[in-house]
């Protein structure tokens, strides 16, 4: 195929219409960009949206389409942002450099940003497909499985990671009879130790969801619905609705054979760039050198896709500085919130402000005495203020006067 003129090309094309997507937008448009210089080419239905509602708020009924969009539809009109919607791309020619779909049409580039997210993983189980099986991505899912529960009796959640667990929250409050179903010995065992997932399997029993641990699947069970999952060990759970929060799988079938290097995501450098001139890589597919920990990461969180694609907007306007930023996240189940900052792997000490048998709490993970991660449920401004910029500053400090919550937070900092 014969290169296109850059008289022909988008200046920029983002492939992937989601968070990524609407942020960079946002971004470029805020540093000058000029009409016409975007194109946004996505398979997606709807405009770039916020993510978290989909499992909180949208689910809940409390968030509406139009309050959970990043930009409006006037938005792209007024900043002359072209919008290929519905549109699968089938092959990605970066010698060419042009997009390719699958009706024909061609989106001809000079500087390209894969930001194609992830697909929900599926369970590859007898009955699977029968209906009232429910996974969580996108904005159809969640309305999907809003409307499923209006008229659900009980309720199924496979899984026990913030997925499962804010989906079980939003379930039981609607008086749905919930169990929530995981191979686990305990609650978000990847992240939470083990007096963390106490209280909230607490919290959760208390509000009337029934906790199944250790729990193989075997399959689902019904004829034209779905009315039971069946356990390995031959145990059924009557359920009306089952939704599933497995994990995800990075979406990158529209380039696997473009040539750019793939190593369980897009592998991209300090300012995420990809192995191929002109293309670069953000949120849920990246997998970029994180110069905090010293290791390589891919990180499937809403903070991220939001702060590397407003990083890419910077990039592409002259502000050229290696991608730099603390790993972050936050929850709400029941009535409670949390945020989480940085990486516990690899820690060796674990400290506690307050009472982790009450909702007001916060964890410290220590690697050398250095913070590596934190979390916060219902704790003071200093205490959320300080774990971020702690744990990229590598900071030194002193286990005791942390625990100690007679102190403030500032006096446990070493100098």
């Amino acid at each position: 195929m014969n290169s296109q003129s850059e008289s022909d090309s988008a200046k920029y094309v983002i492939l992937g219409g989601g968070m990524v997507a609407g942020y960079a937008a946002k971004e470029l448009v805020k540093l000058g960009l000029k009409p016409g210089e975007l194109t946004i080419v996505s398979a997606d239905e709807e405009l770039p949206y916020e993510r978290p509602p989909l499992s909180k708020g949208f689910l809940a009924g409390k968030d509406t389409r139009e309050s959970i969009l990043i930009n409006d539809a006037a938005f792209y009109e007024k900043n002359a942002i072209r919008l290929a919607w519905r549109t699968s791309i089938t092959a990605v020619d970066l010698k060419g450099r042009v997009l390719l779909s699958s009706s024909g049409e061609k989106f001809p580039f000079q500087k390209l940003l894969l930001a194609t997210g992830c697909h929900a993983r599926k369970l590859d189980l007898p009955g699977g497909n029968l209906p009232g099986i429910l996974y969580l991505r996108s904005m159809a899912d969640s309305a999907h499985i809003r409307a499923a529960a209006n008229s659900a009796r009980r309720a199924a959640v496979i899984g026990a990671g913030f997925i499962g667990m804010e989906v079980a929250s939003v379930l039981a409050q609607k008086n749905i009879e919930t169990t929530m179903i995981f191979p686990e010995d305990r609650v978000w065992a990847r992240v939470f130790t083990p007096a963390m997932s106490s209280f909230f399997e607490r919290y959760y029993a208390q509000r009337g969801v029934r906790l199944v641990k250790q729990a193989s699947l075997k399959s689902f069970r019904g004829d034209s619905a779905l009315r039971a999952i069946v356990s390995a060990d031959d145990r059924e759970f009557p359920c009306d609705l089952a939704v599933a929060g497995v994990g995800a799988i990075p979406a990158l079938e529209p380039f696997a054979k473009s040539g750019v290097a793939l190593d369980g995501g897009v592998v991209v450098n300090d300012y995420l760039e990809a192995s191929s001139p002109g293309v670069w890589a953000a949120g849920d597919i990246a997998s970029y050198p994180d110069s905090i920990f010293d290791k390589r990461r891919r990180v499937e969180h809403w903070d991220n896709a939001v702060a590397q694609g407003q990083y890419w907007a910077q990039l592409m306007l002259g502000d050229r500085k290696p991608f730099r930023h603390v790993p972050y996240f936050f929850s709400d189940v029941f009535d409670l919130s949390y945020e989480l900052w940085g990486d516990a792997a690899g820690s060796d000490q674990v400290v506690v402000r307050g009472d982790v048998n009450s909702p007001s709490f916060s964890v410290w993970w220590l690697r050398g005495r250095r913070l590596v991660a934190a979390f916060a449920m219902n704790r003071s401004e200093d205490e959320r203020k300080v774990a971020s910029e702690w744990i990229e500053a590598r900071q030194v400090v002193s286990p005791d006067l942390l625990a100690n919550e007679n102190r403030n937070v500032q006096e446990a900092a070493v100098v």
